[in-house]
């Protein structure tokens, strides 16, 4: 009982995304409460998105890749090693898997999520990746 209470008030005091690649959907929440649902990428044949759960780690408001000639990341949220979620200048591409492996978002909504992880920090933002 004590446990589903703590994960309770851990869920109503965090911004959290559950991310759909089979739809190419994040679905963003805060406080518990649903915010919004946006387009994403994730990765393209060949490449690799992580499915999973983790809470971010870091973040970057003007992040270059360091692996893929200094690809503009703008407002990234890492978390899990170089995987990230970040905005893209390829909106076109948003609904289809088009990435090398992050999940990309409109900058708009990208600097949404980021402003939202800056104000509850990154140990009470949680990502979720699923199918």
């Amino acid at each position: 009982r004590d446990l589903h209470l703590s994960i309770r008030r851990q869920r109503q005091m965090c911004i959290r995304d559950r991310i759909r690649i089979g739809d190419q959907k994040l679905q963003l929440y805060e406080k518990g409460r649903f915010l919004s649902e946006w387009d994403i990428s994730s990765a393209r044949a060949g490449k690799i998105t992580p499915r999973g759960s983790w809470t971010a780690k870091w973040l970057s408001k003007n992040h270059k890749s360091s692996i893929y000639d200094g690809a503009e990341m703008p407002f990234s949220v890492f978390f899990d090693g170089d995987y990230a979620i970040h905005g893209t200048r390829q909106i076109n591409r948003l609904g289809e898997p088009a990435s090398a492996g992050c999940i990309r978002l409109h900058p708009d909504n990208a600097k949404v999520f980021f402003d939202l992880a800056m104000l509850y920090g990154v140990e009470n933002t949680l990502v979720r990746i699923v199918n």
